[in-house]
């Protein structure tokens, strides 16, 4: 089909009307719930981080003290594979990612973490943990009494190793 003069002249037809309006109301949505991931998500995340640092050494919070989505918390811990902590939390009904989200899946650290200078071995163990308005409390104290323990299984297990 040869372009109309709408869409640039890419391709004749009419505009999604329906993709447009769903577009709309899905972005009104998203603001009535800007106020709650604000607040109420960014201090879960907070508290998520704080309890995983309070109980985990070797641990460091990427972007820390920097202005940062308030429904994500992108932890290193130093000695062990992201990818190892991944699967246990994942066999523990705990959903996160490994390395950053431009990353995801590939297995060599994130360029965008050793652009911000975490060191290789902080980089290969890195999860990230995605919050959102639905998130409860209960959610995040669950995962904060998990994490240590796994962490400090996997460095025990002596089986991944320092890179």
């Amino acid at each position: 089909m040869l372009g109309g003069g709408q869409e640039r002249g890419r391709r004749g037809g009419t505009e999604n009307v329906a993709g447009i309006v769903g577009l709309g109301q899905a972005a009104a949505l998203a603001g009535q719930n800007l106020e709650a991931m604000g607040g109420r998500v960014r201090a879960l995340r907070d508290q998520l981080e704080a309890g995983i640092l309070e109980r985990v050494g070797e641990t460091r919070v990427n972007g820390a003290g920097a202005e940062r989505l308030p429904n994500t918390a992108f932890i290193s811990f130093r000695g062990i594979e992201g990818e190892a902590l991944f699967l246990k939390l994942s066999d523990r009904g705990v959903c996160v990612s490994t390395g950053s989200a431009c990353t995801t899946g590939q297995r060599e650290p994130s360029h965008v973490l050793r652009a911000m200078g975490v060191p290789v071995d902080e980089a290969m163990g890195t999860v990230r943990f995605s919050l959102s308005r639905y998130t409860t409390e209960a959610e995040i104290l669950k995962v904060a009494e998990l994490v240590p323990d796994l962490v400090v299984e996997l460095r025990a297990s002596g089986a991944l190793g320092r890179r």
